[in-house]
């Protein structure tokens, strides 16, 4: 914004040459963008933030920083003129506010027997300074007002107003005017107006009309200073594409108390330069008063928020330097009245960054913070997510995001029941709240399969149901892969979770339910910890694959997540790596198509002892090779001794052991 430097001469007492003076603003929270010489005046560009915008966008706003900043005094404003108590305001207008929301306030003054003119030179270096050109005095001067007390004024012909009154209300649909720079504007009922009886001869807040422009032969001036609403204001501009000075205050909001100084200033500045009789009284329509806010600054505070102590003195003459007032001081605690103008101060805080701008914070020495540090308390909800989370994404899958909702079709698919219905649902798609987060994440599969041969995926997110309410769940899925493969993850996560005690159980689907079931009748288990069931892992059953077209066959762990959070521990037993070095037998055994890994398992186990370190499954075939029934599986079994080098002999000795031990079963056999 522009600002004179010949403006700040008539109102503060001591003021610094201009380079001074814009450094010292820079150091006080005012950023001076330029400094240059403009004939007899300086040009100073300043940039106020909208927070300052009610009282810094006038040159005596600014000047009243200037004279805290400098320790000056700050000169009052002229506003006294000559009344005449033949001529009464009244007589020559009146007022009607439709609309009081959009127009808070509204105030007339009439001027007689003026002579239109044009300014004094003084007057339009000023305006020109400023940006602004001259047009006549009268004009001028509304201007000028406008430029040193941040209020917008406008001046009508008083002879050019049919039935001499003015009406505050918003326009009539295709209603048109034309501003007093010839623009045509065709208004609507969102854009407020001045009229008179007949038709708008002001868009409010903005322009004036052409038809009761000031011009020479003008003897009667209505002057007009409102408080219009800032959003109201706004969008007139935005509709109209129309933006002036004018609208720019009012968009920022202006202090509603401040319409009478400013237009008993342009009264006196008027009848000093143009003449005329200032007529008696003052139309003023006041809808709801504006009153001093009060706040209560504990001087204990201000000097902790601070970091450093400033005299009550000083102060207290900071605060009455930038207009506020002291009406109670009762030690720790001053009562600080807050004028009107100043809309962007409601809190003590706002009242000690004042205090410290004033003071200088250049003044303030930089010290580390006296407080005590305390941690955050945890989040193990979040904690065990994010471990959960990393340990899958290591292993390979990628985490999604599905909806909480599930369609008619898929509850046919799946056979869902206990399942929650929206009232309101955005779609057919999403009808019903999950029970389940296996239906979406094979969605993900049916989507992706066309681009991915292999898809690991993985979601942890809430189920819903009428009676488990809401929960979280765990749940991921390998396709184009096989059940011991996911079986691995699933030991993996488990046992880096801390949890110990893991088995797999057969499980079998309700009886009569198997044609309807989720999972696949003989690749199923139960996932249990102690005995206690924490979820599920197997294939997905071959129908509900059919149905969603998908060609891989999918593997997937579903997981009670509250329930494996319960059993998590960060704690794990260490167990030192032996020195000695470990043996490597294979063994392949041809079992029926019905025996289960663990079964093999057990007994390679109970016959070895303690001297096998780790069994490793490396491979499972069915093949047209092999007598019907029957299915080959063969295991990497790693010998090792805590205390010894085991010898080659004691390594076959067990060996051979554990082959007898499998061959009791007259269903097995020993491949060679």
């Amino acid at each position: 914004m522009k600002f004179s430097y010949n403006f700040f001469r008539d109102y503060v007492s001591r003021l610094p040459k201009p380079e001074k003076l814009a450094e010292l603003l820079t150091q006080h929270s005012f950023e001076v963008e330029e400094v240059k010489k403009t004939g007899g005046d300086f040009l100073l560009s300043i940039d106020i933030l909208p927070n300052r915008a009610p009282d810094c966008f006038s040159h005596f706003g600014v000047a009243r920083e200037i004279a805290a900043i400098t320790k000056s005094t700050l000169k009052p404003l002229l506003v006294r003129g000559l009344i005449s108590n033949k001529l009464k305001t009244r007589d020559y207008v009146s007022v009607d506010i439709r609309d009081k929301k959009a127009c808070p306030r509204y105030t007339a003054k009439v001027l007689t027997d003026v002579k239109v003119g044009s300014s004094p030179k003084w007057l339009k270096d000023r305006l020109r300074v400023c940006g602004l050109n001259p047009i006549n005095n009268i004009v001028d001067i509304a201007n000028y007002v406008m430029l040193e007390t941040g209020q917008p004024l406008h001046a009508f012909d008083g002879q050019k107003l049919e039935g001499k009154k003015i009406i505050v209300r918003f326009a009539k649909n295709r209603e048109k005017i034309v501003t007093l720079d010839e623009q045509k504007f065709d208004l609507n009922p969102d854009v407020l107006v001045i009229a008179d009886i007949k038709k708008p001869i002001a868009i409010a807040g903005l322009k004036g009309g052409k038809i009761p422009e000031i011009d020479k032969k003008t003897k009667i001036v209505v002057l007009e200073s409102a408080n219009f609403n800032p959003r109201v204001i706004r969008k007139s501009s935005r509709k109209l594409n129309l933006k002036t000075d004018a609208s720019l205050r009012f968009e920022h909001g202006i202090d509603s108390n401040l319409t009478e100084l400013a237009i008993s200033r342009a009264a006196y500045l008027i009848q000093k330069i143009a003449g005329g009789k200032i007529a008696q009284g003052l139309i003023d329509i006041y809808t709801k008063k504006s009153y001093p806010k009060r706040i209560r600054l504990d001087y204990g505070y201000l000097i902790r928020l601070l970091g450093i102590k400033i005299e009550r003195k000083e102060v207290k003459s900071i605060l009455t330097k930038l207009g506020f007032k002291i009406i109670k001081e009762k030690f720790p605690n001053l009562i600080v009245e807050v004028p009107t103008w100043r809309l962007d101060v409601s809190i003590p805080e706002d009242l000690i960054e004042e205090i410290g701008r004033i003071y200088d914070y250049e003044k303030i020495p930089a010290t580390f913070p006296i407080a005590a540090l305390i941690p955050a308390k945890r989040n193990l909800n979040a904690f065990w997510e994010d471990m959960t989370k990393n340990i899958l994404k290591e292993a390979g899958f990628t985490e999604v995001y599905n909806y909480s909702f599930i369609s008619e079709d898929e509850v046919k698919i799946f056979n869902n029941e206990n399942l929650i219905e929206l009232e309101n649902p955005m779609s057919k798609e999403q009808k019903y709240l999950r029970s389940s987060l296996i239906p979406n994440l094979l969605k993900n599969v049916q989507k992706n399969q066309k681009s991915f041969n292999k898809i690991r995926i993985f979601e942890l997110g809430k189920i819903f149901g009428l009676k488990i309410k809401e929960k979280r769940q765990l749940a991921g899925l390998i396709s184009g892969d096989d059940f011991y493969r996911l079986k691995g993850v699933m030991d993996l996560l488990l046992n880096k979770l801390g949890i110990s005690n893991i088995w797999y159980d057969e499980h079998q689907p309700t009886p009569g339910q198997s044609k309807k079931a989720l999972w696949h009748a003989k690749k199923c288990a139960e996932i249990k910890v102690d005995n206690k069931e924490i979820g599920f892992l197997g294939e997905i059953s071959p129908r509900i694959l059919q149905s969603l077209k998908i060609a891989n066959k999918v593997v997937v762990f579903d997981l009670g997540f509250d329930k494996l959070q319960k059993l998590a521990s960060e704690e794990h037993e260490y167990m030192s790596l032996s020195k000695f070095p470990s043996a490597v037998r294979d063994l392949a055994v041809l079992v029926p198509r019905g025996t289960k890994v663990v079964q093999v398992l057990n007994k390679i186990n109970a016959a070895g002892g303690k001297l096998i370190r780790d069994i490793d499954l490396f491979d499972i075939y069915e093949g047209e090779e092999l007598p019907q029934g029957k299915k080959n599986l063969a295991f990497h079994i790693i010998y090792q001794a805590k205390d010894r080098t085991l010898k080659s002999k004691e390594v076959d000795e067990i060996h051979q052991k554990i082959i007898k031990a499998l061959e009791k079963d007259p269903t097995w056999q020993i491949r060679k």
